[in-house]
């Protein structure tokens, strides 16, 4: 492997794309650590330190809401926006026409979500501060007053633009440099997290007055990670016959390929779903308990106590969605691709199977056993970080099951892309 990362740099384009990538990360990073005008950062740290969605929009924005920072929102809003485009694609007739219409159609769908980005980040921007104001993080914010209306105006204005401004940062990466810049922008502040969690839990007394423990929790981490690996990398291949065409005393086509239908079709995105349903009703029962009326006090204090994190029904409600939101999530990806009707059209169709509806109905049945396995597994990763909690009685924040997915799914994508560039210069590569 060495060896391929020292025959990577001896490549002059190869090596500008590395180096271009490493110099975006930088940007980032430097953009990230420039906090928005009148926080308490004590404040910020406890609040982010009790409310799990926090956390999450914290992961998704690179750890740029450890500090509030003027890219606070990472580009979450625009994986929001993604993610909607992608679920009203298979619903609008027009959305599924541009779907089909190649390079063009499909360039017309990400400009449709750069526009939505623009609103989802100006109503999650609002959301973010007012929680923040009323947790005493941010002072002097409120769009309704005549003081604090234009530099709360102001402040929405610079969240939105530095969402845009990380998502431009993303696509430079994917054209210029290695990987999907959005995802190797997330990977970045998760990655930058990394020694200061590792830090804590070696300086925090966890290791000395738990170390076996310790060593335990870390073992379920690294088999976590090789987990998901080979789920992430496991498929089933359905072979795939050529029909032959004979044209002016020439034969062309044949041969078989196969279809590579994946065992984790929809990747972290039912993570983010369910998780997003079970913290909503928890963040506004918490919000609640401060009432002055007694009956809704008491009826936020018992929603806030069914949906604690730290509970065993709220751990079991989150692994049952992770598994529906999976089916559900990899049947709207499956029937996006229109495979069945891609292969009649090639004239290409499945052994001892007939083209058309039975090609669907078949892959449809195959894909439904193997994300039964995918499913299980993430929604076992889900749980994971609670029932190594609960086994070894240690806590570490970066060990949790979405941002393993996410780093482990970059790491892979990113060596995939090496070694395809690799290849094609006739260098060996990562994989032996």
């Amino acid at each position: 492997m060495l060896q391929a990362v020292i025959n990577a740099f001896k490549i002059p384009d190869l090596r500008q794309k590395m180096l271009f990538t490493l110099g975006i990360l930088a940007i980032f990073r430097f953009v990230a650590t420039i906090p928005v005008p009148g926080v308490d950062q004590e404040a910020l740290r406890q609040l982010l330190e009790s409310n799990q969605l926090l956390g999450i929009l914290n992961l998704f924005s690179g750890s740029t809401l450890t500090n509030f920072s003027i890219v606070a929102m990472g580009v979450y809003p625009y994986i929001t926006a993604s993610i909607i485009m992608q679920l009203l694609t298979p619903v609008i007739p027009r959305l599924t026409e541009l779907s089909k219409e190649g390079n063009i159609g499909r360039a017309k769908i990400n400009q449709y979500t750069h526009w939505l980005t623009v609103p989802i980040a100006l109503l999650q921007g609002y959301g973010q501060a007012a929680l923040m104001a009323q947790a005493g993080v941010l002072r002097d914010f409120g769009l309704f007053d005549s003081v604090t209306a234009l530099r709360s105006v102001a402040l929405l204005l610079t969240m939105t633009a530095g969402t845009v401004f990380l998502v431009w940062l993303g696509e430079l990466i994917t054209e210029n440099g290695i990987g999907n810049g959005v995802s190797i922008i997330i990977f970045g502040g998760i990655v930058a997290s990394l020694p200061s969690s590792v830090g804590n839990l070696l300086t925090g007394g966890t290791l000395t007055q738990n170390l076996i423990g310790t060593v335990t929790f870390l073992a379920i981490g690294l088999l976590t990670i090789v987990g998901i690996v080979l789920i992430n990398e496991g498929q089933r291949r359905i072979p795939v016959q050529h029909a032959r065409r004979v044209r002016r005393g020439r034969v062309y086509g044949g041969g078989t390929t196969f279809i590579p239908l994946k065992v984790n079709s929809a990747g972290m995105i039912p993570l983010i779903f369910a998780i997003s349903i079970l913290v909503l009703p928890g963040m506004i029962a918490n919000f609640l308990t401060t009432s002055e009326r007694p009956w809704l006090r008491d009826l936020a204090g018992g929603i806030a106590a069914v949906f604690n994190p730290n509970s065993a029904p709220y751990q079991i409600a989150y692994f049952v969605l992770v598994v529906a939101f999976t089916y559900f999530y990899t049947m709207i990806l499956f029937q996006q691709q229109n495979i069945a009707e891609t292969l009649q059209r090639q004239g290409a169709f499945i052994p001892g199977i007939r083209p058309g509806r039975n090609t669907d109905q078949y892959l449809t049945h195959v894909l439904m056993r193997i994300t039964l396995v995918g499913a299980l597994f993430l929604g076992l990763v889900a749980v994971l970080p609670y029932i190594a909690a609960k086994i070894t009685g240690v806590t570490v924040l970066f060990l949790s099951s979405t941002s393993l997915l996410i780093v482990v799914g970059v790491a892979i994508d990113t060596m995939r892309q090496l070694e395809a560039q690799l290849m094609m210069r006739n260098y060996e590569g990562f994989i032996r």
